[in-house]
């Protein structure tokens, strides 16, 4: 029995070994602590970045889709209203982005000639059953915005927007009708004014029309708009690149930090019609030069929302990934701060304003 006793004893642990055993367990735990916390970190910033990849592409994606339809269904000497650009506006911020303006007929494609213009354009005559040409009912055309141009012939060079405020269909001579009020505000690019008498735009033509601004709002804070007025989100959220389509605004794109355009034309007129090179809008050409413009190279730049957990230590600083970049004409930051930045840079050619076919409906 005492032999047994014995054994029973040294089967068991002694204090050293449940110390030695205690502190490797808390040593692997810990290690798997540091790796899970590490793991965590690495996967918050892969989010935000990813997440920021996606605004900056959806950004880019629709400026450079628009730009391309500046000009639609514009002819003849309101073709050098179809854009128009801002160069670095300021709004109190560190960062003073561009904006870009364009007109078109963008997004519902509607065009027909002016029989007749009464009421210093505040109705026209369209014809025996034009309507019925389109596929539109009766209440879509209630607040479309119009672009009413005058017939080329008349030798007048303004043009008038105007949105419907009611329709007339098939009356008993088959004419049809719409009746316009002023848009509301909405000023086109390049000055565009409603100078022409009602005889000219007999024989003109009306389309719908948008008048589309690009912008970055950098404080949340922007002069003029109210915080909860047509879109506009305010607040204090900056950040936001909004698209303002005829007077609404539409925010497609957050952790924006600045956006840039340049314009490629033939701005010195000469005989070949050769392109000069990108430059950054200038608020002193004319119309006949705007409408010689044909592209327009766009920069997008996104920051993460939240500084990055994980920075390598050595981090080139000739990427500048931590830091706002040099772009166009806008300067760069001179320290990093820890965000992540993310750019793209594209070019559209605007093929509206060279060959103005694009979205066009041909009367039969």
């Amino acid at each position: 029995m005492r032999d047994r006793r014995s054994s029973a004893r040294e089967a068991g642990f002694t204090l050293v070994e449940l110390l030695v055993v205690s502190l490797i367990t808390l040593v692997i735990v810990a290690g798997t602590l540091a790796i899970y916390v590490r793991s965590n970190k690495t996967s918050a910033d892969q989010q935000q970045y990813t997440r920021l990849q996606q605004d900056v592409r959806a950004a880019m994606y629709f400026i450079a889709r628009d730009a391309r339809m500046a000009g639609a269904d514009l002819t003849g000497e309101t073709l050098g209203n179809g854009l128009e650009g801002v160069d670095n506006e300021n709004q109190g911020g560190a960062v003073q982005p561009d904006r870009l303006k364009i007109m078109g007929n963008i997004e519902y494609p509607f065009k027909t000639t002016i029989v007749n213009s009464i009421g210093n354009g505040n109705k026209i005559f369209l014809g025996d059953y034009v309507l019925e040409r389109f596929p539109y009912a009766e209440s879509e055309y209630i607040g479309k915005i119009c672009l009413l141009l005058p017939n080329p012939s008349s030798g007048c060079a303004g043009a008038a927007v105007r949105m419907i405020t009611a329709v007339k269909r098939k009356n008993r001579d088959g004419e049809e009708s719409f009746s316009f009020t002023p848009s509301g505000g909405i000023n086109p690019p390049g000055g565009l004014s409603d100078v022409c008498p009602d005889a000219a735009f007999d024989g003109g033509s009306v389309s719908f029309v948008n008048v589309r601004h690009f912008w970055l709002d950098v404080t949340g804070n922007y002069p003029g708009l109210t915080a909860g007025v047509k879109g506009y989100i305010g607040g204090g959220q900056g950040g936001i690149l909004y698209l303002t389509d005829n007077g609404t605004h539409y925010p497609i794109a957050q952790n924006i930090e600045n956006i840039q355009f340049q314009f490629n034309g033939d701005m010195d007129g000469d005989v070949n019609a050769t392109l000069d090179g990108f430059q950054d809008w200038n608020a002193s050409w004319t119309i006949a030069q705007r409408a010689r413009i044909r592209q327009v190279k766009i920069w997008v730049l996104g920051r993460t929302q939240d500084r990055f957990a994980l920075i390598p230590n050595k981090a080139s600083r000739n990427t500048y990934l931590y830091r706002r970049p040099a772009m166009a004409n806008s300067l760069a930051a001179t320290a990093d701060d820890g965000h992540k930045r993310y750019l793209l840079e594209s070019t559209s050619n605007i093929r509206n304003m060279t060959l103005a076919i694009y979205n066009r409906t041909t009367e039969r």
